[in-house]
């Protein structure tokens, strides 16, 4: 037998086990929002290598190939400065630049680009919810910082 169990010399039916994380949890603003943001995404942990490509492939239709992603030190500590996905290399670049905490870049680098709140992965669903569905509306004139503020006040963690 080898590692998936299969006879000695004969492939797995399925092929080699790889995981892939779900769908991305993501709200989007319909043409791109007329406020900072375009709508947001809830992660389902801290661990952008994981998550990054099922965002990315999931905003490729609309978008196109996502090719550098600037994230905000403080939620992304230990983040890499490459992320593979399908086909090529997302780079990723840190910013403190308290206007851009809890957010996410995504561009295409030919002039398309999305602001997403990106919502902590542990908050809880309620004020998840809230946060997607106001992040996704257009007309939302609120920052990120200042939407994560309004949910702690509402909801606990």
């Amino acid at each position: 037998m080898d590692r998936n169990d299969s006879p000695a010399g004969h492939p797995s039916p399925a092929g080699p086990h790889t995981y892939r994380m779900p769908l991305p949890r993501l709200a989007l603003a319909p043409d791109g929002g007329h406020g900072p943001l375009d709508g947001a995404w809830w992660p389902r942990c801290d661990a952008l290598e994981l998550e990054l490509p099922a965002l990315a492939g999931a905003l490729a239709a609309g978008l196109g190939a996502v090719v550098h992603v600037t994230v905000d030190t403080a939620a992304w500590p230990d983040v890499p400065h490459r992320v593979p996905v399908p086909g090529h290399l997302i780079l990723v670049s840190l910013s403190a630049v308290d206007t851009e905490a809890h957010t996410i870049t995504l561009d295409t680098g030919v002039g398309k680009q999305r602001e997403l709140l990106v919502v902590p992965p542990g908050e809880p669903a309620d004020a998840a919810r809230w946060l997607l569905t106001t992040a996704a509306d257009p007309w939302n004139a609120l920052s990120a910082p200042h939407m994560l503020a309004l949910a702690d006040a509402t909801w606990e963690r």
